[in-house]
């Protein structure tokens, strides 16, 4: 039964990975595309945590935890730069 769940969230997580990067190449503007590299992101935190669950390798959790920072502080950064006036490309 789990074998059958994981399965089925790696299928799930990789039909939402391909959809994120048709995102990333087709996205008429610079925060679309942002935002397709921050869901990207998240979708390989998730498939660290399905990973680390389905071979109960725990140490996988803590590589997870600090790509999800990392894609955090991205997100900030750029809102930032957003913010202040840099390129937008939809004006």
């Amino acid at each position: 039964m789990l074998e059958g769940a994981l399965f089925i969230s790696y299928l799930l997580l990789s039909l939402a990975l391909l959809c994120a990067l048709v995102r990333l190449v087709r996205g008429p503007t610079l925060p679309d595309r942002v935002v397709a590299l921050e869901l990207m992101a998240s979708l390989t935190v998730a498939f660290i945590g399905v990973y680390a669950l389905s071979n109960d390798r725990t140490a996988f959790l803590d590589v997870a935890m600090v790509l999800a920072l990392t894609a955090f502080l991205t997100a900030v950064g750029f809102a930032r730069y957003l913010e202040k006036g840099g390129h937008r490309g939809d004006q």
